[in-house]
């Protein structure tokens, strides 16, 4: 139950990952062209092994994954700034600093650092940048290139084309089957709609959203096609590969971005992490009825190790950090208790390897829609911000509404770290600012005005 709950990760991951250029104009793993096939394969071998480990050393029924909003951090506000072995090598040392803040027992005091509410913005306003990038990817919302209005709905203000129809056909499928409560609804929904898609090409022959190239050398488009890749079944199947394993940098993002830049990146990977590790674990053991009578989960330390190691190792195999799934809660809701359901998920990721090859055939249309679902699963929790209180609300508000307004996860936790400094400091407060949050809220000033400072500084 727990696999086919959150097996959606093997498609969607390629989909976040694999379409995006990074400063060199080249796709994740290399090359000119996007390579779903390999991104899917490593997110499953990832998944499986750290899954596995999660149940053999911590003896929790826990699975980890690569980590949605986590993915798109990587791939929209660090790979287009550096290479994707930069970006990955981010990830690689954001896993390591955990692993080393676990070991020392200093995880707890950064996660005490930060106010819980402003942690809540961080999920929910993810959680919308998710959501934008679903319903860009599939065309329902589209950049207008004109006028004042930077975006509007479908081509022209009108929604048009029979891939806009597929998405919308797989956003009311995934709704219904979630709150039915059925079992795997997003996987379901994705493999339902795009048999959709494959019976709409063969009859339409609908085409993709590129058809070729104009005298002056811009794209030739079709407004009404398919966004990225064609519902089409390949002429051949290709042999599982792992082009994404191994191709990180550690340290190139330091020389590529500068060093403040690097750090803040790696800092908002962190704050994106293992903030949501400490509560997914605590919500399982709580369902699962495991928590001792202080509310800690058995054997946490083994749990935040491998998570930890989770973290680096989906770095290293070019698949952005992986993390704990709340999914996990399905399982537990059907008798989970022990470490060998983490096992049995692992082993399933495992053998899902084999279907790696077949991601590239599913239409964005068809997937990203659960994008839009698990956008809304993450702003259900902006009930826990008191939106009374504007030294805590104002921080929220600019944290979650600059996320996908600018596109950036980094910009909208660093507006709210410095709002919330700057609104402590006017009232007077300033006892109340854990000294952590003070130099990360400078060291957010500081990326905000790099370059004007590189100006003054003739740099």
């Amino acid at each position: 139950v727990t696999f086919f709950t959150m097996a959606y990760i093997v498609v969607l991951n390629p989909l976040i990952l694999g379409f995006v250029k990074d400063a060199d104009g080249k796709f994740l793993g290399g090359g000119a062209a996007p390579n779903l096939a390999a991104i899917a394969a490593g997110t499953a071998l990832v998944a499986g092994i750290m899954t596995i480990l999660m149940g053999v050393v911590a003896n929790f029924p826990l699975a980890l994954a690569t980590g949605l909003g986590l993915n798109a951090f990587v791939a929209f506000s660090i790979a287009t700034k550096m290479t994707w072995a930069d970006a990955m090598g981010l990830v690689v040392l954001e896993g390591l600093i955990i692993l080393v803040l676990v070991l020392t027992g200093f995880r707890q005091a950064v996660f005490h650092a930060v106010p819980a509410q402003l942690k809540v913005a961080i999920s929910v306003g993810i959680g919308l940048f998710i959501a934008m990038i679903g319903l860009v990817d599939a065309g329902f919302v589209r950049r207008t290139g004109v006028g004042p209005m930077p975006n509007s709905t479908g081509t022209g203000g009108t929604l048009s084309g029979w891939p806009t129809f597929v998405f919308c056909v797989g956003l009311f499928l995934v709704i219904a089957l979630w709150v039915r409560k059925v079992r795997g609804a997003i996987l379901i929904s994705i493999v339902v709609t795009t048999i959709l898609a494959f019976i709409v090409e063969a009859v339409a022959k609908v085409g993709p959203t590129v058809i070729g190239q104009n005298p002056d050398g811009t794209n030739k488009v079709n407004p009404a096609g398919w966004n990225l890749n064609v519902p089409a079944w390949p002429s051949k199947i290709d042999a599982v590969n792992f082009g994404t394993l191994g191709q990180f940098n550690l340290f190139g993002s330091f020389a590529k971005a500068g060093a403040v830049a690097a750090f803040l990146l790696v800092f908002t990977l962190m704050l994106a992490d293992f903030f949501d590790t400490m509560g997914t674990m605590t919500a399982i053991g709580a369902e699962a009825g495991l928590l001792d009578e202080d509310g800690t989960p058995p054997n946490t330390q083994r749990i935040l190790i491998v998570d930890s190691v989770a973290a680096a190792a989906g770095g290293a195999a070019g698949v952005s950090s992986n993390t704990s799934y709340i999914e996990s809660a399905s399982g537990v809701g059907e008798g989970a208790r022990t470490g060998l359901a983490a096992v049995v998920t692992g082993v399933l990721f495992l053998l899902s390897m084999v279907f790696a090859p077949l991601v590239k055939i599913i239409p964005n249309e068809a997937a990203v829609p659960a994008l839009v679902l698990v956008g809304f699963l993450m702003m259900q929790q902006v009930k826990g911000i008191d939106w009374d209180n504007l030294e805590i609300a104002i921080p929220a508000f600019l944290t979650i509404v600059l996320m996908p307004f600018t596109y950036s996860i980094t910009v909208g936790i660093g507006a709210g770290f410095v709002a919330y400094v700057l609104i402590k400091l006017v009232r007077g407060k300033t006892a109340e600012i854990h000294p952590l949050m003070w130099v990360v809220a400078g060291l957010f000033v500081v990326y905000f005005a790099i370059d004007p400072l590189k100006g003054m500084l003739g740099v």
